[in-house]
């Protein structure tokens, strides 16, 4: 019986009003939804958007400052600026395309240029308000998810300015909670990026006098093996310095906005940079080597900017790129003839990366051709059937699980699905590799070994599949092991778990059961909700995996599986944390545990 068709009319042609499409359509205004999390949630594009049009009014000499709470969900911006025209107050927060970042002289380098920003806010917004200050007169407006309620108008005696109150509507976002370490990350590069302005978060004002001098100073620390290079003018400043990591880590900005993806100006300065070097230097660095290590930051201030999206990730002006090459160029060939000891550590640190990437060179030689001559074979892996190929987008559903000993193992590999579960069985703890550099991969078995089962040498693009499942015990040993891996994975495998494919295996951790029923707990609380349930129980504790039998394991891997994947929120953050908890300071790891010791009594 052929399928049946489904009317196509005139009657299923609808035209949405700016409101009906913001509410349907939300991620094409503030990207991802969310739930606060991640720091580029909805709801922390939303206060973007609301302290942009702030910030442009301090990049045009009005309000130093910027006053910023939050109460339960409810956030609250007042800025000192110029404040919106009485008569436009309500057209500016809710009519699509009205605004003044259109007139180049009321705002010349504005981040919100498209009329939508503050709308995008008010559609989405459970509650809104908007009340503007000036001349001593005031005009006030409510809305309920963009929909106006009330306006009130007249005099007072505030300052000049603009204060907007809106709480993200729960039909939109769901389940969400605010996460105070975005918000004040989000406001620290707003100041960061506009010296001189004053932003306060519920009490606590934060300022930079530095600008992104300040910026990678935070970010680096001890880490910078020399000053922070640094130049700023009206148009355009840059910072950079090095340090050991293996990553190459930028900021990028332009009219004050960050644009996590890039852009134009990103490659330009990368660009400029190598040659300013190379030209300095007269000699030929390969591009890996003078960027590794490399923290860098540019910001930029342009009257026209093209984003790629409404969220402003990613800059699109391709016609600025030669222009700002040669700038970049200049200013940094200026920054290091300018300081003799920086551009000799620079120096200094770039050869020392040739010379190890010489090494790897050989170690890599060395390694394949042991490999080669000794077998084909890893003797960890017990592999499937099918695996993953990212250029063919298939094999998504294939998985590997990498588990302590051969217990572990062993117990997943007597369950498990051939065709699409592999298991890698570690023989003990995995090296702590935070302070070691690449060449370790090539040298110790079981790094090199888990680097050829996963097929992550060069890129994520050969990895073989879809998921890699930690799978370790729910004790300390277990979730040291974890770290461990974890750690190793960031330190030389970073796109693996950035681009979303490493996982945990959660597994129960008591088995609760009478002669009727059996319930698997994955908590102290769910055991004793479980105790309390079934009556004359028995109570198994698993301290590991190999202590389940393969028949009740099927469960755990099948598919009700219960995995967490592991998620990178900032991966600026990444590098100061894992360096104090994995690195070799190791006198103030010890000084911090025994100063956060919670005794009970």
């Amino acid at each position: 019986m052929p399928p049946k068709k489904h009317d196509y009319d005139e009657s299923k042609i609808k035209t949405l009003s700016s409101l009906e499409h913001i509410r349907t359509r939300t991620g094409m205004y503030i990207g991802r939804l969310g739930d606060g999390t991640h720091h580029d949630d909805g709801i922390y594009i939303l206060l973007k958007e609301v302290l942009d049009n702030s910030i442009d009014e301090f990049i045009m000499g009005y309000g130093h400052q910027i006053e910023v709470s939050m109460d339960g969900t409810l956030i609250r911006v007042r800025d000192y600026g110029r404040g919106i025209p009485l008569g436009k107050v309500i057209d500016c927060v809710s009519r699509i395309n009205t605004g003044a970042k259109y007139n180049n002289d009321v705002f010349q380098f504005s981040v919100g240029l498209n009329g939508v920003g503050t709308k995008a806010v008010n559609a989405l917004s459970s509650r809104f308000s908007v009340s503007s200050h000036r001349d001593g007169q005031f005009f006030r407006a409510e809305f309920e998810s963009g929909q106006l309620k009330s306006q009130q108008k007249g005099k007072q005696s505030e300052p000049d300015g603009t204060e907007i109150r809106f709480e993200p509507d729960i039909k939109i976002f769901k389940s969400f909670r605010y996460r105070e370490e975005h918000i004040i990350r989000r406001i620290r590069l707003y100041t960061f990026l506009n010296p001189g302005l004053r932003i306060a978060w519920n009490g606590m004002v934060y300022s930079s006098e530095n600008g992104l001098k300040d910026l990678l100073e935070e970010d680096v620390g001890e880490e910078a093996l020399y000053p922070i290079a640094h130049h700023r003018e009206k148009m355009l400043e840059i910072g950079f310095t090095h340090t050991n990591r293996l990553s190459e880590d930028h900021y990028s900005f332009v009219n004050g906005q960050q644009t996590s993806d890039g852009g134009t100006h990103l490659s330009a300065f990368r660009e400029g940079l190598l040659k300013a070097i190379n030209e300095f230097s007269k000699s030929k660095f390969d591009g890996d080597d003078v960027r590794e290590g490399l923290v860098g930051a540019i910001a930029i201030r342009l009257q026209d900017p093209v984003f790629e999206s409404q969220t402003k990730n990613k800059l699109g002006n391709t016609e600025i790129r030669t222009d700002l090459v040669n700038k970049v160029r200049e200013t940094t060939m200026g920054l290091l003839h300018r300081n003799p000891e920086l551009s000799d550590r620079l120096l200094l640190k770039i050869n020392e990366t040739q010379r190890l990437r010489k090494e790897l060179q050989d170690v890599r030689k060395l390694a394949r051709e042991r490999t080669a001559a000794i077998s084909l074979r890893i003797p960890q892996l017990k592999d499937c059937k099918k695996h993953l190929n990212l250029e063919k987008q298939m094999g998504h559903e294939s998985m590997i699980f990498i588990t302590e000993g051969q217990s572990a193992a062993g117990s997943i590999t007597s369950c498990r699905d051939p065709d699409l579960q592999a298991v890698f069985a570690l023989k003990g703890k995995p090296l702590n590799v935070w302070d070691l550099n690449r060449t370790i991969v090539y040298k110790n078995d079981e790094i090199f070994n888990l680097m050829r089962t996963l097929n992550v040498e060069e890129t994520v693009q050969g990895l073989r599949y879809g998921k890699v499942i930690i799978a370790t015990d729910a004790d300390v040993d277990g979730l040291h092991i974890r770290n461990l891996l974890i750690t190793c994975f960031l330190r030389f495998f970073p796109d693996i778990i950035t681009r979303g494919f490493v996982y945990i295996l959660e597994t129960p951790l008591f088995r609760v059961r009478d002669r009727k029923s059996t319930i698997y707990c994955y908590s102290e609380p769910e055991r004793d909700n479980a105790v309390a349930k079934l009556r004359n129980t028995e109570v198994t504790r698993f301290k590991g995996l190999g202590e389940i039998s393969p028949a009740e394991f099927k469960a755990f891997i099948g598919p009700d599986m219960k995995i967490t994947q592991v998620s990178v929120d900032d991966a600026h953050t990444i590098q100061p944390l894992l360096q104090f908890y994995m690195g070799k300071n190791t006198p103030q790891r010890r000084e911090y545990i025994m100063g956060h010791l919670v005794l009970e009594a």
